[in-house]
């Protein structure tokens, strides 16, 4: 069961991130228009607009996320001995929140870090929409932000294996995983959607599990990505450039990371740490499917062109709206069921991982069927 609070912190979280995206995307648009920052239809490439269209989502979308994250640590900090010691008449209603302010001051200091990383990735994203660096040198600053947050500050998975095998393995997660939605940013809704998706289904995973930080930064990511969908929708009038999916990866890499899948205090099982394959299991296709696509071609798996997940659905004769409406569904009937995972045994673990490895392959069985 969910507390009440929690529920409440959440849903505040998702309403602060939405209301500053839904308010900002237009005035950015108008900005963009204004100085030329737009995205021309240039005949190749991997997006399916026809006339130039307004960069500038990403910034609302990073807004969103940022400003009432560090609202919350400032005001978690100030709030902090002796202010709190004013604040008792709360313990009748959120008994809880003392301890919970703890645990935000106590995350402050990687708040932050994970926040100066969304910076560096928003401003790498900037430069990039406005004129294109090379693949090698946005790596190697993903590489450098990655390490930072794994290194750094210590936020990683399997520790088990040993610190430099944790470290190496969460980087490469984290990179991975701001390219999936780097690469999924090809068709009018489809990246903020996914994200903003598979960021409430993670949120819910990370409630169960008694966390409170992360579940809100999880709706501030679904809430600034939903705020910025309504302009993104197809037909789009603005987008979200690397600006905005660079961030929303990496934010939903890192939150994926920092939930508590196994806790045996919890009574959570180890099944819980394929929480995250299963919930971006249709982003991670996309990505997959379209490197060994470029692969065979012979072309850098960097160069953008329409050999996405998205575009093979419309080459098969579905509309660039049902096709992203599909993936939609395709992403909730892989992502949901991952909720469960943590807490049953190995043969219901099995199952749900059964089914999501179906979906997929259900998937890639239908592309093939008529070429690829």
């Amino acid at each position: 069961m969910i507390p009440g609070p929690v529920l409440m912190a959440a849903g505040v979280s998702l309403l602060l991130a939405f209301v500053i995206s839904v308010a900002l995307t237009p005035v950015c648009r108008g900005w963009a228009v204004k100085r030329g920052f737009v995205d021309r239809p240039k005949g190749e490439g991997h997006k399916e607009h026809e006339r130039p269209t307004a960069f500038g989502g990403g910034i609302a979308i990073t807004a969103g996320i940022l400003v009432p994250m560090g609202v919350l640590l400032a005001a978690a900090w100030v709030l902090g001995e002796p202010p709190a010691d004013r604040l008792v008449f709360l313990d009748k209603w959120v008994p809880s929140w003392r301890e919970w302010l703890g645990g935000v001051v106590k995350k402050a200091p990687v708040g932050l870090a994970i926040m100066a990383g969304a910076v560096v990735l928003h401003l790498v994203g900037l430069i990039d929409d406005h004129r294109p660096l090379s693949a090698r040198v946005k790596l190697l600053i993903q590489v450098v932000v990655a390490l930072a947050i794994t290194a750094g500050v210590g936020v990683r998975s399997a520790e088990a294996l040993g610190t430099l095998p944790a470290v190496l393995l969460t980087t490469f997660w984290i990179i991975a995983l701001t390219n999936a939605f780097n690469f999924m940013d090809n068709m009018d809704g489809l990246s903020a959607g996914v994200a903003g998706l598979t960021a409430v289904v993670l949120a819910v995973s990370s409630m169960v599990a008694g966390q409170v930080f992360v579940p809100c930064v999880l709706m501030l990511v679904a809430g600034g990505a939903a705020g910025f969908l309504i302009y993104n929708f197809p037909p789009a009038t603005v987008f979200m450039g690397d600006a905005g999916s660079l961030v929303l990866g990496y934010m939903l890499a890192v939150c994926s990371v920092m939930t508590t899948f196994y806790d045996p205090e919890m009574g959570t099982t180890p099944f819980g740490v394929l929480v995250p394959v299963v919930v971006f299991a249709i982003p991670l296709y996309d990505m997959i499917s379209v490197i060994i696509h470029r692969l065979r071609l012979g072309v850098s798996i960097f160069r953008g062109d329409r050999r996405h997940f998205s575009h093979r659905l419309v080459k098969r004769g579905l509309r660039p709206r049902t096709a992203v409406l599909t993936i939609y569904l395709a992403t909730l009937a892989t992502s949901l069921p991952a909720v469960l995972l943590p807490m049953h045994g190995w043969v219901a673990a099995l199952l749900i991982v059964a089914q999501c490895l179906a979906v997929v392959a259900i998937i890639a069985i239908l592309e093939a069927t008529n070429g690829s």
